[in-house]
């Protein structure tokens, strides 16, 4: 994402930016499995996706050119896939909070950058070396440690954050499709916009009034999803991209915090080594992809 005059770089604040963001998003993660525990996942995130729309379009609304300026996209059938991916990923991992925890959902969802350093060829025509690919397949021996297939009794839920991930990587690689010529605040627009619609017919279908609390709690889960992604933004607008994204693997600690001390989780050694080494080999193609990048502005 590039940086305008107006926001000179700041690597230290993009940072604890980042690190806001993760804490942020993993509060949004214990907060929706309370209320997937209790009731309908697609209501739920339909909710939470209203609440994005109405903040969205007021954005729009503020902006120079209004609404009209915001959804004006050069690529309108990506932008609307795009938002069906999110909406569907966040769906399948809200279920896996609820089947598998917090814990192991996160461990396996942290390989999403292997896969969008896997699938960055296909769908972007860019060049994967060897180093990377070494380190994908290292990261997916982590992952296979964490789901221990063939050593206990496997669970088919087990693959669904798996699932999660692919979506959630593919997501970020059509964003940075679109981004060769929409800005980040039409493919903001067409986020809340798609998910806002995509989810209301299925949560409607399975509506049901929450407890007084809960409502409260549905509340909060709004704001943190704007929070999270406003910090977000702020991050990438002071500090490059490949500063800061090894910290976004934070939200997993965070996210195994509030599962030992709020839901009773347990941490299995399995899953703790195999998400050290899923972990550590994202961190190795974040810092060669960030090796490439200053490659190329050098030779730019």
């Amino acid at each position: 994402m590039s940086t305008s005059h107006s926001a000179p770089q700041n690597t230290r604040l993009g940072i604890w930016l980042m690190i806001a963001t993760t804490v942020v998003f993993a509060a949004q993660d214990g907060i929706s499995r309370h209320l997937a525990e209790n009731y309908s996942v697609m209501m739920v995130v339909m909710i939470r996706f209203w609440f994005f729309a109405l903040f969205v379009v007021a954005l729009a609304a503020r902006a120079p050119g209004g609404i009209a300026a915001a959804s004006r996209s050069s690529y309108p059938l990506v932008q609307m896939a795009r938002g069906l991916i999110l909406v569907a990923e966040i769906c399948v991992m809200v279920v896996a909070f609820v089947q598998l925890g917090l814990i192991e959902a996160h461990a396996v969802f942290t390989c999403y950058p292997l896969l969008v350093a896997a699938l960055s060829g296909p769908v972007l025509g860019e060049k994967v070396g060897w180093r990377r690919w070494t380190a994908i397949l290292v990261g997916f021996a982590g992952v296979l440690i964490i789901l221990q297939p063939g050593i206990s009794v496997f669970s088919p839920w087990a693959l669904v954050p798996l699932l999660a991930a692919f979506m959630f990587a593919l997501y970020g690689l059509l964003t940075r499709y679109v981004a060769r010529k929409d800005s980040a605040a039409v493919s903001f627009f067409w986020t809340g916009a798609v998910g806002a619609v995509a989810m209301t017919p299925f949560g409607l279908w399975t509506w049901e009034w929450m407890a007084l609390a809960d409502w409260g709690w549905m509340a909060t889960l709004c704001c943190t999803a704007v929070l999270g992604h406003w910090l977000l933004i702020r991050a990438f607008a002071v500090a490059e991209a490949s500063a800061i994204q090894p910290f976004a693997y934070l939200q997993l600690v965070f996210a195994a915090g509030i599962g030992l001390t709020v839901f009773g989780e347990t941490l299995r050694t399995n899953v703790a080594i195999g998400a050290g080494i899923v972990v550590a080999a994202g961190v190795f193609t974040l810092w060669r992809q960030r090796l490439r990048e200053k490659a190329a502005t050098r030779q730019a």
